[in-house]
């Protein structure tokens, strides 16, 4: 925030309350008594003794002293507001692991793919405090970058969610890849998985050189 300076006399006499005299050589001299056949801001001389070879400079204006100058306008300030979408999740993301299914029916997949993810995560060593829980289904055409924006993610398990979707170049399924550094592994759809025994083998090898 700026310094805002303040000329206003109503509103400098809040912090002025005796009279300013002006002090020199001889002590305090009284304020002057402006001449009533004098036009105001005539003939301002300075009062203060001239120092030795120094001469001492009359100072005049003929310029209206304005009383009722308005107050310069304050600047105006835009707020950008983020554009980053807000993801509904389950879990604390303690881990920064990001796990997405993308089931439309259900919130998470069915009976056999919940079962088949709990094994996953059993198999990883990870709790419900370490990762986050996303339903891409809610966030289609949602980028990578807003993803890791929001849950900075340093590992993304995606099921039923392709690259491209996801605003990134093709990778094969099942197997790790890194991404600007983070470990991504790119399967399909929990359901489907869970009766596909050479995906699922795999899928086991990639989640084994894992690093979290």
């Amino acid at each position: 925030m700026g310094v805002q300076l303040m000329d206003n006399a109503a509103a400098l006499s809040m912090f002025f309350t005796d009279d300013v005299y002006l002090v020199g050589e001889a002590g305090i001299i009284d304020p002057v008594e402006p001449d009533e056949n004098e036009p105001a801001a005539k003939n301002i001389v300075s009062t203060i003794p001239a120092a030795e070879g120094i001469p001492v400079v009359a100072v005049t204006s003929d310029a209206p002293v304005p009383t009722d100058a308005p107050a310069a306008a304050p600047p105006v300030l835009q707020v950008l507001e983020s554009k980053s979408p807000a993801f509904k999740y389950v879990g604390k993301n303690q881990k920064c692991v990001l796990i997405l299914v993308n089931d439309m029916e259900n919130a998470v997949s069915t009976e056999r793919g919940r079962e088949l993810l709990r094994n996953i995560v059993k198999a990883i060593q990870l709790s419900a405090s370490d990762f986050a829980l996303v339903n891409y289904s809610e966030y289609k055409g949602v980028k990578f970058r807003d993803l890791r924006a929001f849950f900075s993610c340093r590992l993304v398990l995606a099921f039923g969610v392709a690259p491209a979707e996801l605003g990134l170049m093709e990778y094969p399924q099942n197997k790790l890849v890194l991404e600007e550094g983070i470990q991504m592994v790119f399967s399909g759809n929990l359901d489907v998985l869970a009766a596909d025994q050479n995906g699922k083998k795999t899928l086991w090898g990639s989640l084994k050189q894992l690093s979290i």
